[in-house]
């Protein structure tokens, strides 16, 4: 160590650690005594021993404090004051030593008793407020009291962003509207209205709400897309009455035990009120309101879709596969028509997979219907013209990107719109409701398929196939007669397929063999060879390939809390190409059938609908009283339980043979509805697949018409008494004279003994 003067003191490494050895020998002066309590022995004294959780507090409080002027809703201080003059002091006190208030984004007054002679600087507490205010004038009838204000917080909304909408005195109410522009607001906002009210005590109700729903009415017209917030003194009206959408959201009492004042949005759970202590004097406490709003961005995730892309280069490199197909090398190497029909399935199901482009879509919680891809597109270019406009110090081209945005975002509003009116004026019922729904901004009621469980896909496969088993013991003794080869087969033509195919509806789903309709429809000329070489071969053997037949049942709920799981409707979703199969299939059936059979059954019949089945019943029974005094008539509504379901395969050949079709069709649809394998699927959850011979899959094509035929000879015995049926709904009707009701009691007891021997089974509940 050495000391030089007017210089600093140096030392070098090895005096350093000498000074340190000297010192290691020193025992520190609070060495724990093991003889001490374990109170003071403990390493975290004071605290919890355990590990300190991470991350934030939770609660709507410490959330709002957070993000004070960053809400997805504004904060909110709602207070009936009784003259605000005398209540500046408690204000500018609350607002310098309560954080909340500090930081709360609009407070709300009513009653401020302040007129025209007082200045808004007079009331402007001291800090970033802005002042609105609607004072009582004599267009109410008084010439003091009453009176509205908002005061807006700067931090969270300038004033050069805020426009006075709608200011209102009348006898019966007295309203302020106003629009804010916040710096920050959820991207399903566009602004936020802020309305406050006050309606008198004594005030006609019914007055001061139709005044109040033509002003919100027509705010909400001008800015569709705005959060609306209703607040102030209602006194005993209540809004919902006028807005059944609006919810309120001060549940405590405001004066003594009752709550006076409220606070509507169109937002369940949108607030939390907290009661503060009045105001002075004043008779209305305080409402704290607390935003527990949620983005919809952070309601829900976004919705990840894997979707093929059939542009029209995939669909040209589609066809050329399929004309370079080899369609005898899959005859070749199959022995029947199963291999057959599997293997040309499942080559045609693989190319389409390998040809299509696949794209992942993600879809937002808050996305608008009317953003394209154009406009996504100027955002990018806008952004990237930002970024070179900072490098270069030249924003011209930043200002031309901005107001290319301007641009697409009014020609996208406009399309839409345009788009949104064609479907109104469409003929087409699925377009006119789809825009209703859009308009009206309705949602369906979430499905409970979503949340079933594991094992109800297995429970629904059992509890839909249990008529199998009783209809396997019902048809013991019958045998169908053998198909004679003298019975000559009918004959597709290739045309016939061809139209099937490009009549084929795309938007409907892909069946078990996953070959969309997209598919059918863009290659019908290159698919409809092989599949008229398959249909015919399948007429001429009577046999159903297995892969047509296969079908998955997509449960639909009868109500919207399903209770049992007869509360769950059958759908079977099957192949596509199996549905233009059966639709030829079902023109040459209707085409075979005499046309006077069955002429009360008036449902899947040309020009036959519910009116005209009402119609005829009307008439019946009203041309019957009209005949003579005493006369009345009687009607038996009768529903059967799932009547799809029961029909046994083997009564239906037999009474199609009756009716003179040939026997190798009678034999192919019996094929058809025999050994048909079925699996359930509940959301992503399929149970193992079972195989039925009983009843006929609800979605099929040949279903409805193959029930009216299974049907047809339920008919009346009897001149005073008809049967009427629209599908599986049936009426009795008896035409009773003179008190005799013989012919009728004898028609319902042949009813009962016909579903006997059919398999049909009675709906009591819903018979009457």
């Amino acid at each position: 160590m050495g000391i030089m003067q007017n210089t600093q003191i140096r030392y070098s490494r090895e005096t350093l650690v000498s000074i340190g050895l000297q010192y290691t020998n020193i025992s520190p002066c609070l060495t724990p005594d093991p003889t001490w309590p374990k109170e003071i022995l403990r390493e975290n004294k004071g605290r919890d021993p355990k590990r300190r959780p991470r991350g934030k507090r939770a609660g709507i409080r410490n959330r709002l404090r957070a993000r004070a002027h960053r809400a997805p809703m504004p904060s909110i201080l709602l207070a009936n004051v009784q003259s605000i003059e005398n209540k500046l002091e408690d204000l500018r006190a609350r607002i310098k030593f309560q954080r909340d208030i500090r930081d709360c984004n609009l407070l709300c007054f009513t009653k401020t008793w302040l007129n025209p002679a007082i200045p808004d600087h007079a009331v402007q507490p001291a800090g970033f407020f802005s002042v609105y205010r609607m004072d009582r004038t004599m267009e109410s009838g008084k010439k003091r009291g009453g009176g509205v204000c908002l005061m807006v917080n700067n931090r969270w909304c300038d004033s050069t962003n805020i426009s006075p909408l709608t200011r209102s005195c009348s006898p019966n109410l007295e309203l302020l509207i106003i629009k804010c522009r916040p710096f920050y607001l959820p991207r399903e906002f566009t602004a936020v209205i802020a309305c406050t009210v006050y309606i008198l005590p004594h005030a006609d109700s019914e007055t001061a709400l139709c005044k109040l729903h033509q002003a919100l009415t027509h705010q909400q017209t001008l800015h569709q897309d705005a959060a609306l917030i209703v607040m102030g003194d209602f006194n005993r009206v209540n809004l919902k009455r006028t807005f059944h959408n609006l919810h309120q959201h001060i549940n405590c009492p405001t004066r003594g035990t009752r709550t006076l004042d409220h606070c509507y949005t169109p937002f369940k759970n949108c607030y939390k009120a907290q009661p503060l202590p009045a105001f002075g004097k004043s008779d209305h406490a305080a409402i704290f309101l607390m935003p527990a709003y949620k983005q919809r961005l952070k309601q829900q995730p976004p919705i990840r879709r894997e979707v093929a892309r059939w542009t029209d280069q995939s669909v040209a490199a589609l066809q050329d596969a399929l004309d370079d197909a080899d369609w005898d090398m899959f005859r070749r190497s199959s022995d029947d028509i199963n291999m057959f029909t599997e293997a040309v399935v499942g080559f045609i199901g693989k190319l389409a997979d390998d040809t299509a482009e696949r794209t992942i879509i993600r879809t937002f919680p808050n996305q608008k219907p009317w953003v394209d891809k154009n406009i996504r597109d100027a955002l990018r270019s806008r952004t990237a013209a930002y970024n070179e406009g900072l490098v270069s110090s030249n924003m011209d081209l930043y200002k031309a990107a901005s107001y290319n945005v301007r641009s697409a975002v009014r020609k996208a509003k406009r399309s839409y719109g345009e788009k949104l009116e064609s479907q109104l004026r469409q003929c087409d019922s699925r377009s006119l409701w789809k825009g209703l729904r859009t308009i009206t901004d309705y949602k369906r009621p979430a499905s409970s398929m979503m949340n079933a469980n594991a094992s109800l896909a297995d429970e629904l496969n059992t509890f839909y196939a249990r008529f199998d088993a009783a209809a396997i013991k019902t048809t013991n003794g019958c045998a169908c007669s053998e198909c004679t080869s003298e019975d000559k087969a009918f004959i597709i033509t290739e045309h016939a397929v061809r139209n099937t195919f490009r009549r084929v509806n795309t938007r409907k789903a892909a069946g078990p063999d996953a070959i969309p309709g997209r598919v059918l429809r863009a290659c019908a000329d290159q698919l409809a060879p092989v599949f008229t070489e398959i249909f015919n071969l399948s007429l001429a053997q009577a046999v159903v390939p297995m892969c047509f037949k296969q079908s998955i049942i997509v449960p639909v709920p009868k109500k919207q809390q399903p209770a049992c799981h007869n509360d769950y409707r059958p759908v079977a979703l099957t192949s596509i190409v199996m549905k233009c199969f059966e639709r030829l299939m079902r023109d040459h059936i209707t085409s075979s059938l005499p046309a006077t059979i069955d002429s009360l059954q008036f449902a899947y019949r040309t020009n036959r609908s519910t009116d005209d089945a009402i119609s005829h019943l009307l008439h019946t029974s009203l041309s019957h009283l009209d005949t003579g005094r005493g006369n009345y008539v009687r009607m038996l509504f009768v529903d059967y339980s799932s009547a799809f379901n029961t029909i046994i395969p083997s009564k239906l050949f037999t009474k199609l043979m009756d009716l003179g079709l040939s026997s190798s069709l009678c034999h192919w649809i019996l094929n058809f509805l025999t050994d048909r394998p079925q699996s359930v699927r509940v959301g992503k959850q399929v149970s193992p697949s079972i195989s039925l011979s009983t009843g006929v899959p609800q979605g099929c094509v040949l279903s409805p018409l193959l029930y009216s035929l299974y049907t047809y000879d339920c008919v009346a015995t009897s001149d005073t008494t008809s049967i009427v049926k629209f599908a599986d709904d049936t009426v009795v009707v008896g035409l009773i004279s003179d008190n005799i009701e013989t012919a009728y009691l004898e028609e319902i007891r042949n009813l009962e003994t016909w579903c006997q021997e059919n398999n049909l089974l009675l709906n009591i509940r819903l018979r009457s």
